[in-house]
């Protein structure tokens, strides 16, 4: 599927986080210029799974040089792991993600509404 944010198109896959689909992400690497890893940020349990997953994707490399957007989902829920804090747990501290080159950002959103969406995706637009 395609979006659109102003004169900027996207084509977008939803992989999917399951254990059983992850093997099937790297079909999807080739020709990435930018990669969206959605986090739910209310469940800490599972700040430790995200971690190593997203920094299992960095180091594939053919998406060497795509730039990185982490949605922070459900940043409305008492208890969601404050932005900064988020980037930390999932390795992306002092402005690198393991690669200093790589431009990366942490969004707040809330997916039921919408919010933080289009400055997430404003922002890899601009990348």
């Amino acid at each position: 599927p395609t979006a659109n944010l102003g004169n900027i198109s996207f084509s977008v896959w939803d992989v999917g986080g399951q254990d059983k689909i992850r093997k099937l992400w790297r079909h999807y690497f080739r020709g990435t210029d930018g990669l969206i890893f959605v986090v739910d940020s209310a469940d800490r349990s599972r700040a430790d799974d995200a971690r190593e997953e997203l920094q299992s994707l960095l180091a594939e490399e053919e998406l060497r040089e795509a730039s990185l957007l982490v949605l922070a989902n459900k940043q409305d829920l008492p208890g969601a792991i404050p932005i900064a804090e988020l980037a930390g747990k999932l390795g992306l501290r002092g402005g690198t993600s393991g690669d200093p080159s790589r431009q990366w950002h942490v969004q707040a959103a809330v997916a039921t509404t919408g919010e933080g969406l289009y400055e997430g995706l404003g922002w890899l637009s601009r990348t």
